[in-house]
């Protein structure tokens, strides 16, 4: 299989460091795929994983190992020109970054737990990239066995 690459949404990344028998779990930690995140990304889950009271050096782990970062412009103007400029893409504007993101990385797949917050068949159709969950890409990459 052709190797793709992958924008993991902070939602995935955060059930991964919840449970080790999850698909995200799997999809970040077992199977050698080219996963990115953005650094708004990233500032999203260090929240989540204070707010958790997660293992914070389980996550500096994975994004040392297995999370390739890219950076997007997080001061106000480039906030808003993400927003402005994918707006078109979310139904909630401050998942703008996470279109972006993928962009910039040359993602052809989003994962996220959130589908309903994404425009999906404007995102296929507009930028080429699918939106799908965790479960059912796991579900996919086993069904190549």
């Amino acid at each position: 299989m052709k190797r793709r690459k992958i924008f993991v949404d902070s939602d995935v990344t955060i059930s991964s460091l919840l449970s080790s028998s999850g698909a995200a779990y799997f999809l970040l930690n077992k199977f050698n795929l080219e996963l990115y995140i953005s650094n708004i990304s990233i500032k999203e889950i260090k929240r989540g994983v204070d707010k958790l009271d997660l293992d914070n050096e389980k996550f500096q782990n994975l994004l040392k190992k297995r999370l390739r970062a890219i950076k997007l412009k997080e001061d106000k103007i480039g906030i808003e020109r993400i927003k402005i400029t994918f707006k078109d893409y979310v139904f909630d504007e401050d998942d703008t970054h996470i279109v972006a993101g993928a962009i910039k990385s040359k993602a052809k797949l989003i994962l996220t737990y959130n589908i309903k917050d994404f425009k999906l068949d404007k995102i296929k159709r507009d930028l080429n990239i699918l939106v799908t969950t965790p479960a059912k890409f796991l579900q996919y990459l086993r069904s190549l066995d």
